[in-house]
């Protein structure tokens, strides 16, 4: 068994770690230590962000989140189709048709049950 074989691997394994581990320990090093009660402040969710871990959340957040990644991943699922529609011919489009109409049938559902309402 030759070892300059794993020459390329090793490498690789020393290049991953020092990219993520050198500008963490140059920061810690180097960077400035100076919290104020703006960079400790709720940010974006709502809640303070040094209490108690077992904290309870608005089930809202949760709902949001999810509708959000819903229909996050329609568009995801655009991209590949809308590059392949002439290979797939009418019948990929009318099943994409079919995709979307079931997706705006739940986005529809979802707004008048007022799951987008953030109060």
């Amino acid at each position: 068994m030759n070892l300059e074989q794993y020459l390329p691997v090793i490498l690789f394994i020393l290049v991953g770690v020092g990219v993520g581990v050198v500008p963490q320990l140059l920061g810690a090093l180097l960077g400035p230590h100076r919290p104020d009660p703006a960079k400790n402040s709720p940010y974006e969710c709502g809640f303070e962000a040094f209490e108690d871990a077992r904290m309870k959340f608005d089930v809202r957040y949760y709902l949001v989140a999810i509708l959000f990644i819903l229909f996050d991943l329609e568009i995801a699922f655009l991209f590949p189709w809308a590059v392949s529609l002439r290979e797939i011919g009418p019948t990929g489009f009318w099943a994409m048709m079919v995709f979307l109409g079931i997706l705006v049938v739940g986005f529809v559902y979802e707004w008048k049950k007022g799951a987008l309402d953030w109060e």
